[in-house]
């Protein structure tokens, strides 16, 4: 059975609460991702900021030339996680349901990676093309 772990990628870089919003917006963009998850000094996920989320704080702050934002006045307090255990099966089906893209993967409440549909959708190609059984 294919699990997360299978498809996630680490996260060398996630967000903290008191980094900034251009900080914070140069990481995701580095990451290639949609977002990235914030985690706690012990590395427990606590938020989510998204480009979305990102947006209308650069729109603003930039017309301005300030910005006093930080991740942690803009990001998701509701962040969904994943365990890196979970079936890619399951976890592709509940992301067929018009869920987020992006999922923190956690261990023990600890960030160990991120997986996206995408990440998903290539996984499940790779499996079909080796007509190997993924539940």
């Amino acid at each position: 059975m294919l699990q997360v772990k299978d498809a996630m990628y680490p996260v060398n870089t996630p967000l903290i609460q008191s980094m900034s919003l251009v900080d914070a917006v140069t990481n995701i963009l580095d990451s290639g991702y949609l977002g990235l998850p914030v985690v706690s000094d012990d590395k427990r996920v606590i938020g989510f900021l998204s480009e979305f989320d990102c947006l209308p704080y650069l729109l603003t702050d930039s017309y301005h030339c300030d910005s006093h934002v930080s991740v942690g006045d803009i990001m998701r307090n509701d962040p969904l996680t994943v365990a890196s255990g979970m079936s890619v099966v399951d976890l592709a089906q509940q992301m067929g349901l018009d869920k987020p893209k992006v999922y923190a993967v956690v261990e023990a409440d600890k960030l160990v990676g991120i997986i996206t549909r995408s990440m998903l959708m290539k996984e499940l190609n790779e499996s079909l093309k080796r007509c190997k059984v993924v539940a």
